[in-house]
Formats: C-alpha cells, sequence, structure tokens
C-alpha cells in the first residue's frame, strides 16, 4: 500500500471533476509499488489456479512436476523483463499494445490491441464463471445445495465490477486483501502438510529423473506450468496510476513472479508429499490440494475451501482492473471504438471499457454454454470445464501478444534509445523470452488434441488474420493513428 496515503483500506476520496478540455487520463499516484504488486499476485489468483491446474500438470509431468514450475518461473522472469524494460522507457497503461505500436508502427497497434482485448476477455471468462462455479462447489459439499453456480456468477461479477467503477485504489486493495487471505491459507496448509508427512518426505519431486518422459514431459507440462502464472504483467497496466511507474512496474513483476514460483513449489510438493508421490491417484483428484488437506484436519479443507473463492474473487477483480485499461487505453488512442477510451469525471476509473470488458465475458460464457447444449462435445457446461476450455483459448492469443513484445523490445530500443542498448538485457533476454513462449504455442496448437481444444488453434489463426485485416484498414482510414500510439506516457502530465 502506498505509505503516502492513510485512507481507510475501503474509503476513496473523490477528486476534483475531470475538465472537459483535458485529455482524458487515468488518476495519478493512486497507488503505489506494494499495491500494484499485490494486485498482480491477485490477477495470478495462485488458489485458482493451483486448485484447476496442478492435477493436470503433475499428470503429464510427473513426480517431478514441481521441476517444471520452477522452469516457467525462470521462463516468465525473462518476458518480465521485457515488460520492465519497456515500462522503464516508456510507461503506460497500453502496455503490450503500447510497446509493439510504438516499434513496429499504428498496424501492429490495432493488431496488438485486438488480439490483446479478446485473449484478455476469453480467459476473464473463465475467471468469472469459476466465481460462481467454486461458490456453488462450497455450498453443494457442505450444505448440499443446488443453486444454478451462473445465479452466483452473475451477483459476484455485479459486486465486483461495483467495486472497480468506485476507484481504482479501494478495488485493487480489496483484490489484495483477497490474496492475502489466500496465501496465508494455502502455506499453513502447504507446510502442516510436510509436518503431517514428515516420515515419508524426499526429494523425489525434485530429482529430473522422476520427470516423466523425460525432456518431452518437461515441454508437455510446461504450457501448463506457465499458465499458473498468468497474469503476471498486471501491474504494467497500471503504470497511469502508479507513483513513480519506471521503478516500480518492474520491481513489482520481478517481485510477483519471485514469489509466485516460490508458493508454487512450495504448494506442488506439499501436494504430491500428501499423495505419496502417486501422480497416478494425485490425478484422479478433483481437486488434489483441498483432499491433502483433508487428510491432515477437516478445518484446512474448509479454509482452502474459502481460499479458493477469495482467489478466483481476488482474480476477477485484479484482472479486470488492469485488463479493461488496455482496453480503455487503446480506445483512448483510437485503436478501438473511442466511447471505450473515456474516464468517470470524479472518479478517473475507465468505467466504459469495464463496462465492455465484463458484457462481453458475460456474452462469452452464455454463448459456450449454448454452443454446449446445442452440440458441444462435453455435454452441459459445467463452470470448471468452461474454466480450462476458456482459459486455454484465451492463452492461445494472449501468448501471440507475449511473443510480439519480445521480438519487439531490440528494435525499440534500437530505434528509440541506441544509447542505452544492452545486448543482453533487450537483446539475449528477449531472445530467450521467443524460445519460452514458442514452445507452449506449440504444444497447444500442436495437431491430435481433443475437442474443443482442436480448434482452439484454427481459432486463434482466424482471430490473427482478421486483426490484421481490420488493422490494415483502420490505419488507411485514419493515417494520423501512427502518432497518437503511445502518446500518452503514464508519468507525464
Amino acid at each position: 500500500m502506498n505509505q503516502k496515503d492513510s485512507r481507510p483500506l475501503f474509503s476513496e476520496a473523490k477528486s476534483p471533476s475531470l475538465p472537459a478540455h483535458e485529455p482524458q487520463r487515468l488518476r495519478s499516484g493512486a497507488l503505489g509499488m506494494i499495491d500494484i504488486a499485490a494486485a498482480t499476485m491477485a490477477n495470478i489468483g495462485p488458489a485458482m489456479s493451483f486448485f484447476f491446474g496442478f492435477a493436470f500438470l503433475a499428470t503429464t509431468a510427473g513426480v517431478a512436476s514441481p521441476l517444471t514450475i520452477i522452469v516457467a518461473g525462470i521462463a516468465v522472469a525473462l518476458l518480465g523483463n521485457t515488460l520492465a524494460q519497456f515500462s522503464r522507457a516508456q510507461p503506460s497503461a497500453g502496455g503490450f499494445i503500447t510497446f509493439v505500436g510504438k516499434s513496429f508502427g499504428p498496424t501492429s497497434a490495432v493488431t496488438t490491441a485486438l488480439l490483446a482485448g479478446l485473449g484478455y476477455i476469453i480467459a476473464m471468462a473463465s475467471v468469472i464463471a469459476i466465481s460462481g462455479g467454486f461458490f456453488s462447489i462450497i455450498l453443494k459439499h457442505y450444505w448440499g445445495w443446488n443453486v444454478p453456480w451462473i445465479l452466483w456468477t452473475l451477483i459476484f461479477t455485479g459486486l465486483s465490477v461495483y467495486m472497480m467503477v468506485r476507484g481504482v485504489a479501494v478495488s485493487t486493495r480489496l483484490a489484495g486483501f483477497f490474496f492475502g487471505f489466500e496465501m496465508v491459507v494455502l502455506v499453513i496448509v502447504s507446510i502442516a502438510a510436510i509436518i503431517h508427512h514428515h516420515a515419508h518426505l524426499s526429494l523425489t519431486p525434485f530429482e529430473p529423473s522422476h520427470i516423466t518422459g523425460g525432456f518431452s514431459g518437461l515441454a508437455v507440462g510446461f504450457p501448463l506450468a506457465i499458465y499458473l502464472f498468468i497474469g503476471w504483467e498486471n501491474s504494467a497496466a497500471l503504470a497511469e496510476e502508479t507513483d513513480n511507474p519506471r521503478r516500480n512496474v518492474g520491481r513489482a513483476i520481478f517481485s510477483s513472479v519471485a514469489i509466485m514460483s516460490v508458493s508454487y513449489v512450495l504448494f506442488a510438493y506439499a501436494t504430491v508429499t500428501g499423495f505419496g508421490y502417486d501422480v497416478a491417484k494425485l490425478g484422479t483428484s478433483e481437486i488434489p490440494f483441498i483432499d491433502v488437506a483433508k487428510g491432515i484436519l477437516g478445518v484446512f479443507a474448509f479454509f482452502a475451501y474459502l481460499a479458493g473463492l477469495t482467489s478466483t474473487l481476488g482474480a476477477l477483480i485484479a484482472g479486470t482492473n488492469s485488463q479493461a485499461r488496455l482496453v480503455f487505453n487503446a480506445g483512448r488512442e483510437g485503436l478501438l471504438p473511442s466511447f471505450m477510451g473515456k474516464v468517470h469525471p470524479v472518479r478517473r476509473t475507465p468505467n466504459n471499457a469495464i463496462f465492455t470488458f465484463v458484457s462481453i465475458s458475460l456474452l462469452i460464457i452464455g454463448g459456450w454454454g449454448l454452443g454446449h447444449i446445442v452440440g458441444g462435445h462435453t455435454g452441459a457446461m459445467d463452470p470448471v470445464g468452461f474454466f480450462v476450455e476458456s482459459s486455454t483459448m484465451g492463452t492461445i492469443l494472449v501468448l501471440l501478444v507475449y511473443l510480439a513484445s519480445n521480438i519487439a523490445l531490440p528494435f525499440y530500443y534500437k530505434k528509440y534509445r541506441p544509447a542505452e542498448f544492452s545486448a543482453i538485457k533487450h537483446g539475449l533476454l528477449p531472445a530467450l523470452g521467443v524460445v519460452a513462449i514458442v514452445v507452449p504455442l506449440y504444444y497447444l496448437a500442436k495437431p491430435g488434441q481433443p475437442a474443443p481444444y482442436n480448434w482452439f488453434p484454427y481459432a486463434a489463426l482466424i482471430v490473427l488474420v482478421v486483426s490484421v485485416l481490420y488493422a490494415k484498414y483502420l490505419t488507411r482510414k485514419d493515417p494520423s493513428l501512427g502518432e497518437r500510439v503511445g502518446s500518452i506516457v503514464a508519468d507525464s502530465e
């Protein structure tokens, strides 16, 4: 939390109305480094991501799945270098869109805006759905209630949007509070599990020989491990509302990735240990971490369920907050419809972008569900199944944006800051970042996957082609577009 701000956690003083002649700017200095780091980790949603992702990762990579997480953490840190270097040079609420656009021109900016916007919306639809879905799981498990999950989803989404439009500080700190609760629970349960099974502890999960299939098994499990970190880029989109963004965005990125890497390794070790290093048994569990908690003490399982719920809500708030700001900035610069680029005159929140972002996510949930009813491959849509499917499709589009950003970094520094160009920071590390993205993209797109995952790569290709065609049309229609890309720097007045 910004130490200069002595306001209560859930209150936010109103700032003077934005004069009509001023550009649409977000509220400068509303957040500190700890705020955006907490928001980033809340966006990652460690409980949510680990609960629904680790079983698949463990059955794919084997007992040594913690090693896969370590490799993924290193890969994400490479990507973090790219974002930190861009943010140090030109902090912007546009994030990847601004960075790619400044490097390669307005056509790439519009293309990136469409890919990032749609990718994040599809991925966030999975979080929105699982917020109500996980609560319905809790109610059914403890009280036998069968209230339709979509009702809880609508309620939680409405409350979250209300907090977001109240102001970035209040919503970010609420997401940080949710994150703090889930982390305390996850760490306590993990340590308790390790102590409970102390007689059977070993270093097997950290031995490369126990990765299923060797290097190929590591590669197959790699995209699953990368997914655990999705949301690591949250802080960059909050640059305009952060004090000293050139310094604090990079610090928030690296501290978040480091904390999440260590935490995931702890959770993974506790889970495989709790299952006696039997990944086949672990793979049949709906939520392995909660089953481990049940095996220690019933109350641990209850708090683990609550941690999963607060994780989904924190990710919903933090993720929508940051990702809607990418859409907002794209609207402000003319890359997307201009109504998205408006801020509330008093609270300086991008309400139109938030409402658009959430509304499209809800429509995707409805359309996806209709597809299952009409002729889907998995029958009636359940929130957990949708979470996996939607997050996978969204991740493919987001990975394309990551790829473009890593390619763009050396071009940006050569073009705009040649005196600062570093062969390591701006050449070698982004090149390694490209490799770190190509591997999961390959395994997400390779043929032979079950439906509906087999058509996701084709859908992503169609989105890419349509985005490029629309970008070319828009830049021809508006030749001045290139001048507006990246024109609003976060710490400029």
